[in-house]
């Protein structure tokens, strides 16, 4: 699927409708719009929060507008291995009920659960994104 970002709430229904988990880990370049394409997500969901990236804390949680838990987004990107991931209480946010979002989810590889959904964007020019994604 291509899309403007101007249309990326195409990408985010798609997403969501076919997501048979609540774990989804998102694949591609720096500055391909993972970061982007979880606000959107976020946002979709009711969150009452405007998402980040989670670069220096490793984790951030957003809720929807009456507080409660909504979703987790974690961004892999600097830790150096997976021990780092564990350290950081990953088992809990897995067992939890909430959406997990997850950047750079290489780094954990052994780690991810069974049948986490795959996003992978790809850069085709300052505007247009294709995404490919598996709802396993």
């Amino acid at each position: 699927m291509i899309f403007h970002l101007t249309e990326i709430d195409k990408a985010v229904t798609a997403i969501l409708e076919s997501a048979k988990n609540k774990t989804i880990c998102f694949y591609g370049e720096m500055g391909a719009g993972k970061t982007t394409l979880i606000k959107a997500l976020v946002k979709e969901l009711g969150g009452d929060d405007q998402g980040s990236s989670p670069t220096f804390g490793l984790v951030n949680e957003y809720h929807n507008e009456n507080g409660e838990l909504l979703a987790y987004h974690f961004d892999f990107y600097r830790i150096e291995n997976e021990t780092e991931a564990l350290d950081l209480g990953l088992e809990d946010y897995l067992n939890s009920e909430a959406w997990l979002f997850m950047e750079w989810p290489g780094k954990i590889k052994s780690l991810l659960p069974e049948g986490a959904v795959t996003v992978y964007l790809h850069f085709i020019d300052e505007n247009t994104r294709s995404i490919e994604f598996s709802a396993v």
